[in-house]
């Protein structure tokens, strides 16, 4: 057997005194490496079950809010951010935000996004919109449902985060998201002013904050307003209203 036999080489490792130090150090990178690879290929066949349950969760979040509200289920349509029309398919592409409008933290946003619409008789009762956004330590992600009017919250509710429990995590909780129904997006002129606040709220364009988390409270409030202004849903609420006549 000469030495370009990888088997030779092999044999001759096996062959080294346990307490040989290219043995040991061999012998780890061997398993480190096999390791590496059983967690790569794990990730990988498991990816679909995750992304199929990521889903399903965020579905029910959905069926949340229209059986909440007494509602029928929504039709879903894609809608191209930049114009605010309806389109026949996503492209799966995205844009880069600049910093100075990035005020959700997303780095990049979809072109296309998925809405919820329910009409009824042609004429718009409710829209639920996908929003997500930078917390205090990980990504908020959730759906804002808004009534026929496109200012008033009838629902807003987070399926994703990794917010610190006790704290932030409170989002979760029923007493804060009954918090948000009836709240206005925006003042006469139009401006969005819906924000999270330190402390108690005032006013209908306010929420309470949840104390010992008031960075997630920012967060959701810097999202809120990214996702309804010009780089957000924007186009896409203002071509509703005016279908409306609003």
């Amino acid at each position: 057997m000469t030495r370009s036999n990888p088997l030779w080489w092999w044999k001759r490792f096996l062959a080294l005194p346990n307490e040989h130090l290219g043995k040991t150090l061999g012998v780890a990178f061997l398993v480190a490496f096999f390791c590496s690879v059983l967690v790569s290929a794990t990730a990988v066949m498991l990816k679909p079950l995750h992304e199929a349950n990521r889903l399903g969760h965020g579905a029910a979040h959905i069926r949340a809010i229209v059986e909440g509200l007494g509602e029928k289920s929504p039709s879903l349509r894609l809608v191209d951010l930049a114009t605010g029309e309806y389109v026949e398919s996503d492209p799966n592409t995205s844009t880069e935000l600049p910093r100075d409008r990035d005020i959700a933290r997303l780095g990049s946003r979809e072109d296309v996004a998925t809405v919820f619409e329910l009409r009824e008789g042609g004429e718009l009762r409710l829209v639920i919109l996908p929003v997500r956004g930078s917390g205090y330590q990980s990504t908020l992600k959730g759906y804002l449902a808004l009534k026929a009017d496109l200012n008033t919250v009838a629902a807003l509710t987070f399926h994703e985060h990794d917010e610190t429990p006790g704290l932030g995590s409170r989002i979760d909780e029923d007493a804060w998201k009954a918090l948000w129904p009836g709240k206005q997006l925006s003042d006469a002129s139009g401006t969005i002013q819906i924000a999270v606040v330190k402390g108690a709220s005032e006013g209908v364009h306010e929420v309470d904050g949840i104390s010992g988390a008031t960075r997630t409270g920012t967060g959701i409030t810097r999202l809120m307003r990214f996702w309804l202004g010009p780089d957000g849903y924007g186009p896409y609420l203002a071509r509703l209203r005016a279908e409306a006549g609003q």
